[in-house]
């Protein structure tokens, strides 16, 4: 079983973007909130009692200032996050179908958090990295950055890596991250090779797997992790409960009960921070599944990314964020 480094490291550090989101509505106005597949994680982490930083960077926009304080309200660190004067954060908006199942649109090409592995945030991002005790990513994390970044963010990486620290990466995938066209996937499949094969803990979901790679079942998808030499993978497939590989063991973890879905909006974000949440406090795989079921269940129940703290469930046992510091 994937053992975690020492709980005297400094926790979790998730890397990604955090943007301006705008969700409509039953009324079919549009509401203002916060998100970005990491950013979500990493606030779910803090509220499940652990301690988490994220690393990004926005502007000194009126929104990124939002986004600052709705970090710093959830305990989430924000000494990793570098403001650069004269520039805004992205912004993503959400169409909900009556399914709950929702569509994006994007407005982030100048987005400052594309630069974070390009400039002087680059060297205290990796010192903090050989810190942590795990650092999570996502294919939406490894999308944002060109060649040069990636260099250094693999750098980073291994050397985070050979001091201690775990790697967890989602396989989230987005073709308009890459381009949909055919040199856009050739590069996003290298590229997510290319990560994965650094990452102790895969959290993939299979409609991005056979997305990406056109797998035609799960095994096709695990096979093929595994083959990269990922120990541990929790394979999400929405509905259907979720797959978990550990030790050469492989179990369903259904999900608990059907849930009407509101909006799916960060339901795999969800889950994967219950799950890490469960597995760096010593649950086994199988548990940690069934955590991130019940918030992911939970989640897809409320509108936009963060769902109301009041929301969260109580069998979780998470209790106020602020009283607990697990990490």
């Amino acid at each position: 079983m994937l053992k975690f480094s020492s709980t005297t490291r400094r926790g979790v550090i998730a890397i990604g973007e955090c943007m301006v989101e705008l969700a409509r509505g039953d009324d079919g106005r549009f509401g203002l909130g916060y998100g970005g597949d990491t950013y979500n994680t990493a606030i779910y982490l803090a509220r499940a009692g652990l301690s988490v930083a994220y690393a990004t960077l926005l502007g000194d926009d009126p929104y990124s200032h939002g986004i600052l304080a709705l970090a710093r309200e959830e305990n989430v660190a924000t000494d990793l996050i570098g403001v650069v004067p004269g520039r805004n954060a992205g912004l993503y908006m959400i169409e909900t179908a009556k399914s709950g199942e929702r569509t994006f649109h994007y407005w982030r090409d100048r987005a400052p958090a594309r630069e974070l592995f390009s400039g002087d945030s680059a060297r205290a991002v990796a010192v903090a990295m050989g810190e942590a005790r795990l650092i999570y990513l996502s294919g939406i994390t490894l999308s944002l950055y060109d060649e040069a970044s990636l260099d250094a963010l693999e750098a980073a990486l291994l050397s985070a890596r050979e001091a201690g620290a775990g790697i967890a990466i989602d396989g989230n995938y987005r073709p308009r991250g890459w381009g949909a066209d055919a040199a856009g996937r050739d590069r996003a499949r290298k590229t997510f090779e290319r990560f994965f094969r650094l990452a102790d803990l895969a959290l993939p979901t299979f409609d991005d797997e056979q997305s990406l790679w056109g797998d035609h079942d799960v095994d096709a998808t695990l096979t093929r992790l595994k083959s990269w030499g990922i120990q541990e993978i929790a394979l999400k497939r929405g509905g259907e409960g979720a797959i978990v590989s550990s030790d050469g063991v492989e179990t369903v973890v259904p999900v608990p009960a059907a849930v009407i879905a509101i909006d799916t909006t960060a339901a795999g974000d969800s889950f994967n921070a219950a799950y890490l949440a469960a597995r760096l406090k010593g649950a086994a795989p199988e548990a940690a599944a069934r955590d991130g079921h019940l918030l992911a269940g939970a989640k897809i129940g409320h509108r936009g990314a963060i769902m109301p703290r009041e929301a969260m469930p109580p069998e979780l046992g998470y209790g106020e964020p602020w009283r607990l510091r697990v990490l």
